[in-house]
């Protein structure tokens, strides 16, 4: 390759779109493969770190009164601020059965629950015409960000 990372660092974007595919596909692979490197590096120092601070962190919760959350401490100088997210996991076939019991004593379940109804696209796409058209309405097609992989042609 004519051209690293550091080089790309420095070009404009019309530099880079003006470099040949072979050399554009070698920069994507450079910039894949240190954003991996990065990637593990970055885990394997917050593993570090909570490893060091897990204890302080957890006892601290405990003095709080609290599992979850957001403690601060201090340790040589540096403020150690840790968040441990709540993320709670709802039984979906028990929510239904407590939306139909709210319903059937005459109350509005969307007062107390967040209801959301989803078609696989996989599903969808599957369904004969007829029924595709009664859901038509109710669906929007909207994309991501489209991505590019630049492989070699084998030869």
């Amino acid at each position: 390759m004519s051209i690293t990372l550091e080089d790309a660092k420095v070009f404009s974007v019309a530099e880079i779109t003006g470099l040949p595919a072979k050399d554009l596909m070698q920069l994507q692979a450079a910039a894949f493969e240190a954003l991996q490197k990065a990637k593990e590096l970055k885990d394997w120092i917050d593993g570090a770190i909570a490893l060091k601070y897990e204890v302080q962190a957890k006892a601290l919760r405990a003095q709080m009164g609290k599992d979850t959350g957001t403690v601060h401490f201090d340790d040589d100088g540096v403020r150690v601020t840790t968040n441990l997210a709540k993320k709670p996991v709802w039984d979906q076939k028990k929510l239904t059965e407590i939306a139909k019991r709210i319903t059937a004593n005459g109350d509005d379940p969307t007062e107390y629950l967040d209801i959301t109804y989803k078609v696989a696209e996989r599903k969808y796409t599957a369904w004969p015409e007829s029924l595709r058209e009664s859901f038509a309405p109710a669906r929007t097609l909207k994309t991501g960000k489209a991505t590019f992989q630049l492989i070699p042609i084998e030869e």
